[in-house]
């Protein structure tokens, strides 16, 4: 019988520090029930812009045009490094954004993968996109691979079972480095496993 583990595609990190972080890789089909939730929300809005700018004549048209273009190319962008590498669509289906090594997409990053979705959409309906996706093991589309990133499940438990951390957690009293913030979640996953004296020593 084939493991969970296995079923969940999971991706093991091993950072500087010796801490081994786990990434639960999302198929086609979570991030298509995402990206559907985002088309309408997309759909939504060119409606009302469309409503309302009606009325502007040639001025609404030129108005238009522009939202349709930000619509399309920054709607994702934005929220994927505003909102932790998730848009409304990956928030509501619990996936998000990362780099390769599971820190935060950066302005960078989501630019480019975003900004290859033409290519992953030829020749019809994200046909490139789905057959790359389907030709290596972590899911990724064209512009996942030329950005160095991944889409995750982040509301899935780890390969040990426990959950992860929740979103409203308190945050620490200064700014920590991408090193540092793997170390103390990796830190948080094993203390249960550590004796009391060696779990204060570590921490």
């Amino acid at each position: 019988m084939t493991s969970s583990a296995s079923l969940d595609t999971l991706r093991l990190i091993a950072t500087p520090e010796g801490c081994e972080i786990s990434l639960r890789t999302a198929g086609p089909v979570a991030r298509a029930r995402a990206w559907m939730l985002d088309f309408f929300i997309r759909l939504a809005v060119w409606i009302v812009l469309i409503t309302v700018l009606g009325y502007l004549n040639k001025l609404g048209a030129g108005l238009m045009m522009v939202s349709a273009f930000a619509l399309e190319w920054f709607y994702p962008v934005l929220f994927e490094v505003l909102w932790r590498g998730r848009t409304p669509g990956k928030r509501a289906f619990g996936l998000a954004v990362v780099h390769d090594d599971g820190t935060p997409v950066g302005w960078g990053a989501s630019f480019v993968r975003n900004t290859l979705r033409w290519i992953d959409f030829m020749p019809m309906a994200y046909a490139a996109g789905f057959t790359c996706m389907l030709l290596n093991r972590e899911g990724k589309r064209l512009g996942d691979l030329a950005a160095g990133t991944l889409v995750v499940h982040t509301d899935a438990p780890d390969k040990n079972g426990r959950e992860t951390p929740p979103e409203d957690a308190e945050a620490p009293p200064f700014p920590l480095t991408p090193d540092e913030q793997r170390a103390l979640i990796e830190y948080g996953r094993r203390a249960g496993r550590l004796t009391t004296a060696r779990a204060e020593e570590l921490a």
